[in-house]
């Protein structure tokens, strides 16, 4: 087996891209779902209730980013440690983070056709992973609950063979992951408790359960009839315990370190399906 994709996200649910490398921090992708956009009170918002978002995408430069939507384009600095505090709510719960400014909410807000903000995750420590899949001190970005998501080729190739006629294939990127493993056998995921990529080492802490968003196209938002799949599909072949549609193993890292296409993937530990677990985090936003 081995690492085919490396994808990063700089703006939870703004289209991102494909890397040949990517560096490990504690809290997953070094520039994956750093930044978020909000409404102008504070709440997140997602591809969940904001399809258009789609067409926004987003390119980590430096520390900051550009933002690209159709011929439209702009450039955002990283916000410096003296800019504007404020406090931003996801998932229910209060999290510090920097306004990027006002151009970048300009941008925004001319794309979508509301007003918007986007905001830098503040410190690297302040999202606890849900304690009872993580230690202590282990800590997430902007992502939905994890630091990284993986999937295999091998189980989208089963997912699309299984859809019924006149609806797919879909890309993998109809899924967000951040990691995708070639190799596999389908669904053999579900059984991995540990694996090795390349020199680093992850643990494999529960399925992703998926939402409306994977009903939508990708790069425009758009769901296309019939709108409930592939959700129905994987409630039918590959559902958690509590009926979840679920696609793709949620990761955190055990160690820092740095990833390439190709790096040789290495199963260290295995269990019995994980699907049982509850799979209460969302699809990868």
């Amino acid at each position: 087996m081995r690492l085919n994709t490396i994808g990063i996200y700089p703006v939870k649910s703004l289209q991102g891209g494909l890397h040949d490398t990517g560096e490990v921090a504690r809290i997953g992708l070094a520039g994956d779902r750093r930044y978020m956009v909000i409404r102008p009170g504070g709440l997140f918002v997602t591809l969940r209730e904001m399809p258009a978002l789609s067409g926004v995408h987003a390119q980590a430069v430096g520390d900051g980013l550009r933002l690209a939507h159709g011929d439209a384009r702009c450039d955002i600095a990283a916000p410096p440690p003296g800019a504007p505090e404020l406090q931003v709510m996801i998932f229910g719960k209060p999290c510090r983070a920097r306004d990027a400014g006002d151009a970048a909410a300009q941008f925004l807000g001319d794309a979508i056709g509301t007003p918007l903000r986007l905001v830098h995750l503040f410190a690297d420590d302040l999202r606890q992973i849900d304690p009872d899949f993580a230690a202590p001190g282990e800590f997430v970005s902007f992502a939905d609950g994890f630091p990284l998501l993986l999937t295999t080729q091998a189980s989208l190739i089963a997912l699309n063979e299984a859809l019924p006629d006149g609806f797919g294939p879909l890309a993998m990127g109809r899924f967000r992951p951040n990691l995708v493993v070639e190799g596999a056998a389908p669904w053999a995921e579900d059984h991995w408790r540990r694996i090795r990529i390349g020199a680093m080492t992850f643990r494999i802490v529960k399925p992703c359960a998926r939402c409306v968003i994977v009903t939508q196209d990708e790069t425009t938002g758009i769901a296309p009839p019939p709108g409930h799949e592939p959700l129905a599909t994987l409630r039918r072949i590959h559902r958690s315990a509590q009926g979840r549609p679920c696609f793709g193993q949620y990761l955190i890292p055990e160690a820092p370190g740095r990833l390439h296409i190709g790096d040789p993937v290495q199963v260290l530990d295995t269990g019995a399906s994980n699907l049982h677990d509850d799979a209460r985090a969302l699809t990868a936003g």
